[in-house]
C-alpha cells in the first residue's frame, strides 16, 4: 500500500498516539514514517519569532513516545514553525511521502467555510492521497484495539460509486494500490446508491439493474488483482446511505475522491464528498482528482 507516511498532529487530535506504534504500521508495510507537528510564531513582544520552548517540548515529547524503533522503520520527527497547510505540504514533498495522515473534527459546511480546517485546506491543495482519522476514534481505542488498527489500516475499503468519471478515477487508484506488493489491501465493498436529488454530482438516474451489471464488471477486474469484492445497489441518500453502510459493514476505510473540493462550486452546491469528509466518524481515504 503506501510504505511513505506522514503523519500530521497538533497533540490535541490524538494522532501522537501513534508514535507508540511503529511496531504495528511497520506490518501493515509502512517503511517510512515521518512525525510532523507545526508551532505557531511567536507573537510576544513586538517581532514575530519562532518559539524555541515549545519546539523543543513538541521534540522531545514525540521523540519519547517513539523510543527505539524496529530496524525495517525509518523514522523522522518534524517539528517547524509557521503555517500548518504550508509546513505539511513541504515536509510532504521533502520526504515524498506518499499518504498524508491528519485528523479533523466533525464539523459543518458554513463552519468550515467562515474558519477553516488544516483538513479542508489539505483537501484543496495536495496531490497526495489523505488519510482522514476522528479525534474522537483515536482516543476510544485501547492500546490493543489501537495496535490492530494501525496493521490494518486498509485491508478493507468500502468504495461508494456513481459511474461519474471521479469514481472512475477512485477505482484506478484502488487498482493501482492492489497490485503493489504484499496483500495489505484484501477486500472492497463496492456500493452504488442510486438518487433523484438533482445535486450536480450525481449522474443521470440509472436502473437498479443496470447499477448492479456496472458494478458487476467492476468486480470482476478488481477480482482479478486478488481481491475479495462484494457489491451493492441501494436507493436513498448517498452520503446517509453511505455511512449507514459503514457501520454494518466489516470496513476498515471509506475511500472517496473529488474533483470540485475548494472550487466555485463547492461553495454553491456540497459534494458528496465534502459531505463524507465532514460527517464520517469512520476513517476516510481521501485521492484528490
Amino acid at each position: 500500500m503506501f510504505t511513505q507516511i506522514l503523519i500530521c498532529t497538533d497533540f490535541s487530535d490524538g494522532l501522537h498516539r501513534l508514535a507508540h506504534f511503529v511496531p504495528s504500521l511497520e506490518k501493515a508495510g509502512v517503511k517510512q514514517i515521518v512525525f510532523l507537528h507545526t508551532v505557531a510564531l511567536s507573537d510576544k513582544g513586538v517581532i514575530v519569532r519562532v518559539d524555541s520552548d515549545k519546539i523543543e517540548q513538541a521534540q522531545t515529547r514525540l521523540a519519547e513516545a517513539i523510543g527505539e524503533s524496529p530496524a525495517g522503520v525509518e523514522v523522522k520527527i518534524e517539528v517547524q514553525s509557521g503555517k500548518p497547510v504550508e509546513t505539511i505540504l513541504k515536509v510532504a514533498r521533502t520526504y515524498q511521502s506518499q499518504l498524508i495522515i491528519v485528523g479533523s473534527q466533525s464539523r459543518s459546511s458554513i463552519t468550515e467555510k467562515l474558519v477553516g480546517s488544516t483538513m479542508a485546506d489539505l483537501s484543496r491543495q495536495t496531490k497526495i492521497p489523505l488519510l482522514v482519522l476522528r479525534p474522537q476514534l483515536i482516543a476510544a481505542y485501547t492500546n490493543e484495539e489501537l495496535a490492530l488498527r494501525c496493521q490494518h489500516l486498509f485491508r478493507s475499503l468500502l468504495i461508494p460509486y456513481n459511474q461519474s468519471q471521479v469514481a472512475d478515477n477512485l477505482i484506478e487508484q484502488i487498482k493501482q494500490l492492489a497490485q503493489k506488493p504484499g496483500e495489505y489491501l484484501q477486500k472492497c465493498k463496492l456500493c452504488w446508491v442510486l438518487e433523484s436529488s438533482g445535486r450536480r454530482d450525481v449522474p443521470v438516474k440509472v436502473s437498479p439493474q443496470q447499477a448492479q451489471e456496472t458494478l458487476s464488471i467492476i468486480k470482476a477486474d478488481l477480482e482479478k488483482l486478488n481481491l475479495q469484492v462484494d457489491t451493492e445497489v441501494r436507493e436513498g441518500s448517498s452520503v446517509t446511505t453511505i455511512l449507514d453502510i459503514a457501520v454494518m459493514e466489516d470496513i476498515t476505510a471509506i475511500a472517496i475522491s473529488s474533483g470540485t473540493i475548494g472550487k466555485l462550486q463547492e461553495w454553491l452546491v456540497s459534494s458528496f464528498a465534502a459531505e463524507i469528509l465532514r460527517q464520517s466518524w469512520y476513517p476516510v481515504l481521501f485521492f484528490p482528482s
